[in-house]
């Protein structure tokens, strides 16, 4: 169904980039709160990947990795806001998103708390988006054997922090 969406969307269907957007907007808010500290910049980082996406949709080559290329744009636009305000989310910020996450989230979200951020959007895109290592590389531009490794070391991490 999401490839003929895809396909469908690169042709100029605007109703069917519409539904793309829909069937994949919890999962880019939950990436973005991931990565941002307050609401606004959430909502700006989104809206610009929507527009971003929506302006080089036809330059997807492979329609099955619309959701990881739209990741990718989403994250390139989380730094890019970063870059620009030269801050990055302290851990504090950290305890403020998990507080507001989704009450079936927030275990997650406080553990995600715990962990580096290079390991914890990782972590949010392995275990809370379901990408495989495959996939988070190619969003996070990292060798696989890097997420690998980072995974492993924050599931040591999370395994200290959980025991204590």
């Amino acid at each position: 169904m999401e490839l003929l969406l895809v396909k469908r969307a690169q042709k100029g269907d605007k109703d069917a980039f519409v539904a793309l957007i829909e069937k994949n907007k919890v999962s880019l808010y939950k990436a973005a709160k991931s990565y941002l500290r307050n609401e606004e910049d959430v909502a700006d980082v989104i809206q610009d990947t929507v527009l971003s996406a929506y302006e080089h949709i036809g330059e997807l080559k492979n329609v099955a990795y619309f959701r990881t290329w739209i990741t990718r744009i989403l994250m390139n636009e989380c730094n890019s806001l970063l870059r620009k305000q030269k801050r990055f989310v302290p851990e504090e910020g950290i305890e403020e998103m998990a507080v507001s996450a989704v009450a079936d989230d927030r275990e997650f979200y406080e553990l995600l708390g715990e962990l580096q951020e290079d390991v914890r959007m990782i972590f949010l895109l392995y275990y809370g988006e379901g990408f495989n290592i495959r996939e988070i590389a190619q969003i996070l531009d990292l060798n696989e054997n890097t997420v690998k490794s980072r995974l492993q070391r924050g599931r040591k991490k999370l395994r200290q922090a959980v025991c204590y």
